[in-house]
């Protein structure tokens, strides 16, 4: 029989409730919490999620088990709880030992799900009224904790900025590694937004940029940028900013029609030079498996013609203008001039930006941007919270 261990994870999980009695009954063990909840867990789930050594690797906590492999008729031979433990005993001579904070954590029945439902981060969604969170460059850099902060802000309300940034072009890298490594993408690791003769992009002109996220013609389209404001003397080319969660909400509310449409109705996305060809069919809004809105993709400019049927073209140009013109009411739109030394973060697959168009002949000016994917925010939020 296994000595066991009780966490196959690299977290501690806290004791919300302490478990009070263990039953085994047909073909689950249901075990009563000190606070009254009950919880039933089948002998499957129960088996396939023992973290014993012999299941899960100790050095990577990750399954060595593969459920397959064991009976699927397997029952437990007794439960009962061991100084807080959950202890299982199985037909065959197996034994499981469950954390009670992993178990209550992870326990499905209704109430528990619901509970970690509820306690799910949710996206702060925001207008034109929006007080934009501000943070001091030294600080992110030394401090753990300052990190955190903005990390979950940005995570939370998708728009951050930063200040005291060293204006030496190539800074921007150390603060976004402090996040993780960067994307680089066919304009660079880090890329200098600029007005120049040769542009392969309408982001490096004087023109006006309306609103977009970038690399909308990827598969997967970066998650975090980063614009660091090297030089800004030229007049003119403002930030603009709009929450593109809080507008596919609003035309839930106004247009369900206009909103279904851009769900479902999927548009081809191209980024084209001499040496590259990108292109990306996807609807403009993304839902996830709960039916919330979970990415924005949208560059006007980067679009190829709308590939629908006969029926539906007049429905996906309705809904286009729609989404374009809302994006256009003041009551959503942040704009901000960045000064030198200043640098936006934000989350790219909800916070559409723009420039305004600038005079060249003004004054220098001079960004430098990069990317981070979504995935590498969220797990180094998870990991500074151990």
């Amino acid at each position: 029989m296994n000595t066991v261990a009780a966490v196959a994870d690299f977290r501690t999980y806290p004791l919300i409730s302490a478990l009070a009695n263990a039953q085994v009954l047909a073909d689950q063990v249901r075990v009563q919490w000190a606070d009254g909840r009950g919880s039933p867990f089948h002998h499957q789930w129960l088996r396939d999620n023992c973290p014993c050594p012999t299941c899960v690797y100790s050095v990577t906590r990750e399954q060595l088990l593969e459920i397959v492999d064991v009976d699927e008729n397997l029952t437990a031979l007794s439960a009962h709880i061991d100084q807080g433990f959950l202890r299982v005993e199985w037909h065959g001579g197996h034994s499981s030992r469950f954390d009670p904070g992993w178990l209550r954590a992870h326990a499905y029945d209704d109430e528990s799900r619901a509970e970690r439902r509820a306690a799910k981060p949710t996206s702060k969604l925001w207008d034109s009224r929006f007080e934009l969170p501000v943070f001091e460059y030294a600080a992110l850099m030394e401090d753990p904790k300052a990190l955190l902060q903005w990390l979950l802000a940005l995570r939370d309300s998708g728009l951050t900025q930063v200040r005291d940034v060293p204006v030496e072009p190539g800074s921007l890298a150390l603060i976004a590694r402090r996040i993780s490594f960067i994307r680089e993408s066919n304009f660079g690791v880090l890329f200098n937004v600029q007005s120049k003769a040769d542009a392969d992009s309408n982001a490096y002109t004087s023109f006006n940029l309306p609103l977009h996220s970038d690399l909308p013609t990827r598969e997967l389209q970066p998650g975090l940028q980063f614009l660091h404001c090297l030089v800004n003397d030229a007049n003119g080319g403002e930030s603009i900013f709009v929450d593109g969660f809080a507008i596919a909400r609003a035309l839930r509310e106004e247009d369900p029609e206009a909103f279904r449409a851009l769900c479902e109705i999927p548009v081809e996305f191209r980024n084209k030079d001499r040496h590259s060809d990108y292109r990306q069919l996807a609807p403009i809004i993304a839902l996830d498996a709960l039916g919330e809105v979970a990415e924005i993709r949208m560059a006007n400019f980067l679009r190829g013609p709308f590939e629908t049927s006969v029926e539906q073209m007049p429905l996906v140009y309705r809904a286009y203008r729609r989404f374009i013109a809302m994006t256009r009411e003041d009551r959503f739109r942040l704009v901000k001039r960045l000064n030198p030394g200043e640098l936006w973060c934000f989350d790219n697959r909800r916070t559409l930006h723009a420039r305004n168009a600038f005079d060249p002949a003004s004054g220098a000016r001079h960004f430098q941007g990069c990317y981070i994917d979504r995935d590498e925010l969220l797990s180094r939020i998870l990991v500074l919270q151990r």
